[in-house]
């Protein structure tokens, strides 16, 4: 079964790193705005992030109280209605995060109106699915906690939803899944003039061994520089 196309496009420091305080300065704000841009100029059907990221940057700690719903029944993933055209994709494993509509809304045109996607386990908290469907969040099962099926899951979103490409944005941990099970066909990085600080997380956390062809180098301001690379 096909899967869409998939490009990890991530902002970086210059030794790697994709986390840490270096990402929140001002002087990284030229980085920033390139990542968007470019993040804005794929034109994908969508955006995948795991659970740390997503919370970070749109449900903010929230989370339901799941007494208040009582177990699912049905074992099948669940899509919450059609005439979606674009995605926000969060793999979450055991169900942590607390989403509170059924599409993202941001001010920026590049996630706003994302119909979110939950990627979860099968040892989620069945409420949670329960929760999922009260507010219209679409939901595919794929593995148990330890190992998701990440492949599967991509079939199913090309399946389900025709999503045809797919930028994979973070953080280490997700970006290691795919990069370790080959799921990486196009690498996107723009690097941030700066070092990160001891104890941040590299691109891949626990890659491989890749080998890649150098596509394209754009500079933007502020010595900002963006590469791509494909398989």
């Amino acid at each position: 079964m096909e899967r869409p196309y998939v490009i990890c496009h991530m902002l970086q420091s210059i030794d790697g790193k994709v986390t840490g305080s270096f990402l929140h300065e001002t002087s990284t704000k030229s980085a920033t705005n390139a990542y968007y841009e470019l993040h804005r100029s794929y034109n994908a059907d969508g955006f995948a992030c795991g659970r740390v990221t997503m919370n970070e940057s749109f449900t903010k700690d929230f989370y339901p109280d799941l007494s208040k719903y009582e177990e699912t029944k049905s074992t099948q993933d669940y899509i919450a209605g059609t005439g979606y055209t674009y995605f926000a994709v969060a793999i979450d494993r055991y169900g942590r995060l607390g989403w509170q509509d059924s599409c993202i809304h941001d001010e920026d045109p590049g996630y706003d109106n994302a119909h979110i996607i939950e990627i979860v386990s099968e040892h989620v908290d069945k409420r949670f699915l329960t929760y999922l469907r009260s507010i219209g969040v679409s939901y595919i099962i794929a593995g148990d906690g330890e190992h998701l099926e990440i492949e599967r899951a991509l079939e199913k979103l090309k399946q389900y939803f025709g999503i045809n490409k797919l930028l994979l944005e973070g953080g280490s941990i997700v970006n290691g899944w795919f990069e370790r099970e080959d799921l990486v066909d196009e690498l996107s990085i723009v690097i941030a003039p700066t070092i990160a600080t001891k104890g941040d997380y590299p691109l891949f956390f626990n890659g491989k061994a890749m080998d890649l062809t150098h596509v394209e180098t754009r500079t933007f301001e502020n010595g900002v520089v963006a590469l791509r690379f494909k398989r």
